[in-house]
């Protein structure tokens, strides 16, 4: 299940250019200090694409970040996090691993 907010709608709309075969992306703000209600910073995706294929996971990475550069807090949006699980459709077997923790600021 994704996530929909302004944030979250922009963010997958900036990924479509990668065609994926399944995205997922969850708002995880909630799980960090912080949090208020309506917050978009910390999001998990999950995203399965032939485009990645033949590339290490930091090029894969470097994609992503390229493509949302624009949303991300350094360039003035709104994302400070983005946890990236990105597949080729053969190595994707249904999984969305856990996000890292957050500089340690994760509630408990």
């Amino acid at each position: 299940m994704s996530t929909h907010s302004p944030t979250a709608d922009a963010l997958q709309h900036e990924l479509q250019v990668l065609q994926p075969q399944h995205i997922e992306l969850i708002n995880e703000s909630m799980n960090h200090s912080g949090y208020f209600d309506g917050k978009e910073s910390h999001f998990k995706l999950t995203i399965v694409s032939d485009v990645f294929e033949g590339k290490r996971l930091v090029a894969r990475h470097q994609l992503v970040y390229g493509l949302v550069n624009a949303l991300l807090t350094s360039q003035g949006g709104q994302v400070h996090a983005l946890a990236i699980h990105a597949f080729t459709p053969i190595e994707w077997q249904g999984q969305s691993p856990d996000s890292p923790l957050c500089a340690g600021q994760n509630k408990s």
